[in-house]
């Protein structure tokens, strides 16, 4: 039996270290941690992520696959749903950090499977909820902005100049991405965007004033 955490880093979102942190402060002992990281949680469905294929693929019945809430598990209600049950089915249990819900395949009992399935809908449904709530005040943020004539400045960075200023250095004398997260406490996505596109990294900062 082996306990894998499944970890899907937005930028919203905390590292994958605090979130294995966060998973053994609850008494798991991780065995191996699957992560996607610069994946949309909203568009990608979770088997077509590289992280979400290869759990599907490494677990095995009497796993345990660990996730900081449902909503790791898939971009919308249905997708949630059926990652949970595939992988009951497949004989794995489905347990959250926040909450610390636990979903098991195993029982044959049709009331408690009942209550676990509306408690599986409720839950991929309230992150949804939640998923859309977020982009519609994003898009109210963006729209108020034009009406007022002020240019939208977008997400602000999780990064700060100083930070940046560390990122850009130390990819330029060939550290590594995990090296960097390491070292600097970033997300490696924060670190990834700085790579692939500097300028846009950059002129971020700039509309926050940072």
């Amino acid at each position: 039996m082996q306990v894998f955490l499944y970890a899907r880093v937005s930028t919203a979102d905390q590292t994958i270290g605090h979130q294995k942190d966060q998973a053994e402060a609850r008494g798991y002992a991780i065995h191996r941690v699957i992560e996607d990281e610069a994946v949309s949680g909203v568009t990608t469905r979770f088997a077509e992520r590289k992280g979400g294929a290869r759990l599907l693929d490494l677990v095995r019945e009497g796993d345990i696959v660990v996730v900081r809430w449902v909503d790791r598990l898939g971009r919308d209600y249905s997708d949630v749903t059926d990652t949970i049950r595939d992988l009951m089915r497949r004989g794995v249990i489905v347990r959250t950090v926040i909450n610390n819900m636990t979903f098991d395949g195993a029982t044959k009992d049709p009331m408690q499977q009942a209550v676990r399935d509306a408690l599986i809908g409720f839950m991929a449904a309230t992150a949804q909820a939640q998923a859309e709530a977020t982009k519609e005040a994003q898009k109210a943020g963006i729209a108020h902005a034009k009406a007022r004539g002020v240019p939208y400045k977008g997400r602000k960075p999780s990064y700060t100049r100083e930070t940046f200023d560390a990122i850009t250095a130390a990819l330029g004398n060939g550290a590594t991405i995990s090296g960097i997260a390491r070292d600097h406490d970033v997300a490696r996505q924060t670190i990834l965007r700085v790579r692939d596109d500097r300028v846009a990294a950059e002129a971020a900062l700039q509309r926050w004033g940072m």
